[in-house]
Formats: structure tokens, C-alpha cells, sequence
């Protein structure tokens, strides 16, 4: 079955890495501390570039940060950083990448104030998905409350790179936000998988 035309706006369907992203991770609820590390990793990557730029370079990521293993990547060394410095399978940018190192510290310090950094995370939306009233590519927001709320959060506790419009894209990714648009055929699916998670949601 031709899906094309049921797909969210903002897919450029003549690529089918970006195809096979948004049918498969794109908006599934993250419940798992090592993929929203992994997300948050390339979230903050992203900052003033194209989602796609960042995901054509995933697997030179996964390489360059141990795997997204947050405890090795805190463990890095300005040695370490020095030589991603030079790695052409990431983007080389040098407060980027201390960003991260950096950010793999207050992660850890998250996950011991609260168990999981999914927990702390999810508080930030009452641990209710939030399904968004999407028709067109117009009705995509940059940020949101939520998001606003969690970027002062997360900077206060240090985290770097994580501006509020940053942080609506983790939002959407990792499924705290349902932003599949209203015609996108994996919307209801993905509403229909919440059950099984345990997870409830809410319209906004």
C-alpha cells in the first residue's frame, strides 16, 4: 500500500532513511534511559541545522560517543574531545561536543535524583502523552510550555545546547508529544500502542 500521501508534512519522502525514521521511531514514547540519552545526544547535535544533516551522521555518533553509553561519554577526557574534534562522521563542532560530555554529567546526576531520567522527564508532562491537533505544516509549533519548562530545568542543572526549541523536537521524538499530524497514518497507531505501555494520554 502507497503511504506517501498519509504521511506527516514534513517528510521528504524521496528519502527513505527519513521515511523509515518517521515510521518506525519518530513520536514512540521513550521509556528507556539509554535511547532518550541517544535522542537528547542528537537533539542537541542538531542546534541551528536540519534533522536530516544529523540523522545521515547517526551511526558516526553511536561510534564517536561510545554507543550513547552516558556513562562512558562522561568519562570523556578534553583529550577525547580534542580528537572529535577531527571525526568528519560527526559535525565537528567543538562546543557541541563538550556539550555533550558535559550534558552526559548532569544526565547521570538526574538519574540519581530521581531513579531514571525518564521519570524526571515525563513529570514535565504528567506523565500523560500530549496529542497535538495537527493538520497542516503550519500548525507545527517551535516550543511549548513544556517545552519552555524543561529547557529552564535542564539549563539550570547545567545542560548545554538545550534551548527551548531544541527541546520541543526531543519532546516529539521521543514521544512525550504526539505531533503526527491528523492524516499521518502512524498518529492512531501509535495512539493505539499506549495501552500496552501503560501510558496514558491527553488531547491538546
Amino acid at each position: 500500500m502507497e503511504k506517501n500521501s498519509c504521511r506527516c508534512p514534513w517528510l521528504d519522502t524521496s528519502k527513505a532513511d527519513y521515511v523509515d525514521y518517521h515510521d518506525k521511531e519518530w513520536g514512540v514514547p521513550v521509556l528507556d534511559d539509554n535511547k532518550m540519552f541517544e535522542y537528547l545526544v542528537l537533539e542537541s547535535a542538531q542546534a541551528g541545522l536540519s534533522w536530516y544533516t544529523i540523522l545521515k551522521r547517526r551511526e558516526g555518533y553511536r561510534k564517536a560517543f561510545a554507543n550513547f553509553d552516558v556513562n562512558k561519554v562522561a568519562a570523556f577526557t578534553p583529550e577525547d574531545e580534542a580528537r572529535l574534534v577531527e571525526d568528519t562522521g560527526i559535525i565537528r563542532h567543538k562546543g557541541k561536543i563538550a556539550a555533550t560530555v558535559n550534558n552526559a554529567k548532569q544526565f547521570i546526576a538526574i538519574q540519581q535524583e530521581f531513579g531514571s531520567f525518564v521519570k524526571y522527564i515525563w513529570a514535565f508532562v504528567d506523565n500523560k502523552v500530549q496529542v497535538s491537533n495537527i493538520d497542516n505544516l503550519e500548525d507545527y509549533p517551535a516550543t511549548n510550555h513544556v517545552s519552555d519548562a524543561l529547557s529552564k530545568d535542564l539549563k539550570k542543572r547545567g545542560f548545554k545546547f538545550v534551548g527551548s526549541t531544541t527541546i520541543y523536537a526531543h519532546l516529539q521524538a521521543a514521544g512525550l508529544i504526539n505531533d503526527h499530524s491528523n492524516d499521518c497514518y502512524r498518529k492512531q497507531e501509535i495512539i493505539d500502542s499506549y495501552e500496552s505501555l501503560g501510558l496514558a494520554w491527553q488531547q491538546i
